[in-house]
């Protein structure tokens, strides 16, 4: 979704040295300077060298050695309860696909998850393991989180992946850059939560494609240069491959890989007259084979709102005015399975509109036999509409072959951060709908993996 960046500042400071770790408290790594004894009953777990975790389990209570290798190791983490009290059993195995359906420990896996772009913005672990605790009490099993921060800046405490510096980026594997997303992806495997992690913006918020295009070529650049330009391709790979193989290839926390966050022809830099469906489908073939590479277990997706490029219909949203085909990408080798998104206001649409979006895109799941997730939607809370749509969206899903259901955002109350970004579709743990739209929905859909 496009939104206006948001900062997260702390409130708050920890000391950088504890006598003890609590349970999920980092406890070892590069850079790390704070204790490394863990709390009674938990143990310190090596994830990367740049991130040791203490776990519930009862071996030593120090920091592992730090190695060279740069790949987290794929130790499956004992864990009986989170802090918020819900069971979390042993997270095991990697989400594959069998047609329309996902797959898990070889089983059906029919999904509720939600977004929360913010969750790596955070600077403060407390805040994260609230979140994520209030997200697994929930039921919720997939949540899809920003795996890029592109700024020209990469001092303080601001969450920065990759720094620009001119036509330069700089990978930022420090306290306020991979780390933070290795402490996320080591916290849901502890839950048993699965990651979509975006790659990728289209849009300038944290950076995105545009900064690629600002950054290497200036002024005179267009939005699909991000898609044509070989030293900005190239810059992409080079970033893609550090994070792709920061973690094993059997790491259960990561459900897929994601190319991008709503690609399009444009983003705020305006499209060349030569971007169009082929522009964009030709980079998707190209960067999906290129992370299967690096990683042949996990899936990949695109990342896209799911229009089509249907000759003859007038609707931008089906006549491919926007360079995307979602038909196309998913029948693509490398592509695991399709995405749509969905916001009939932003969209200047009707709820019956989104209604026949959602069978639409149940039917190409179908047709390509491939499975669908309906990725992104909302209902802003002003309308006054958001729980009688939603009800009937959430019954459309459950007809249809969509596989899995994420919900635009999902909103917590933190102990730092108070309550997380509000662009008005957020489903706040403390909102009236809440427990109809999200606790009571989440037997519904897992009722189709019988």
């Amino acid at each position: 979704m496009k939104y206006s960046a948001l900062f997260i500042v702390l409130s708050a400071v920890l000391s950088p040295v504890l006598a003890q770790v609590p349970v999920y408290g980092q406890c070892g790594g590069v850079t790390y300077t704070g204790s490394t004894t863990c709390a009674s009953g938990s143990t310190c777990i090596k994830y990367s060298d740049y991130y040791h975790q203490c776990v519930p389990g009862t071996a030593t209570t120090t920091a592992a050695p730090v190695t060279t290798t740069t790949r987290v190791t794929t130790t499956v983490v004992p864990v009986t309860t989170t802090s918020q009290g819900g069971s979390s059993p042993t997270a095991s195995g990697v989400v594959t696909r069998s047609g329309t359906t996902f797959m898990l420990n070889g089983k059906k896996f029919y999904f509720v998850g939600s977004n929360s772009y913010w969750l790596p913005m955070l600077e403060n672990t407390a805040d994260v393991d609230k979140a994520l605790d209030d997200f697994k009490a929930s039921g919720m099993d997939v949540l899809r989180i920003w795996g890029f921060a592109d700024l020209t800046s990469g001092s303080g405490t601001q969450t920065a992946f990759q720094v620009w510096s001119g036509s330069t980026p700089t990978i930022n594997t420090g306290a306020n850059g991979l780390q933070r997303l290795d402490y996320i992806v080591a916290a849901a495997r502890a839950r048993n939560i699965r990651l979509v992690i975006p790659l990728v913006n289209n849009w300038q918020d944290y950076g995105g494609m545009d900064r690629y295009v600002q950054s290497m070529l200036g002024s005179g650049g267009l939005h699909d240069d991000f898609y044509t330009n070989a030293n900005i391709k190239a810059a992409y790979k080079n970033y893609v491959k550090a994070v792709v193989t920061r973690y094993s290839s059997s790491e259960p926390a990561i459900f897929a890989w994601q190319l991008t966050n709503e690609l399009r022809c444009k983003g705020t830099l305006a499209a060349s007259s030569s971007c169009n469906a082929a522009t964009l489908t030709n980079w998707v073939n190209e960067m999906s084979t290129y992370i299967k590479s690096l990683d042949p277990t996990h899936m990949v997706s695109v990342g896209d709102e799911g229009f089509f490029n249907r000759a003859g219909n007038s609707e931008w949203e089906y006549g491919g005015g926007e360079g995307v085909d979602n038909e196309a990408y998913l029948r693509l080798p490398n592509v695991d399975y399709g995405t749509f998104h969905l916001y009939v206001s932003a969209w200047s649409k009707t709820y019956a509109w989104g209604d026949q979006w959602i069978k639409d895109h149940a039917a190409v799941a179908t047709s390509v036999g491939k499975p669908m997730v309906f990725e992104e939607y909302g209902v802003t809370r002003s309308t006054g509409q958001r729980l009688t749509v939603i009800r009937t969206w959430h019954d459309i899903v459950l007809a249809n072959a969509i596989a899995g259901d994420m919900y635009w955002q999902f909103g917590a109350v933190l102990p730092i951060t108070g309550r997380t970004h509000d662009d008005t579709n957020t489903i706040f743990t403390d909102d009236a709908e809440y427990n109809e739209l999200v606790v009571q929905y989440v037997p519904r859909m897992e009722a189709k993996n019988a």
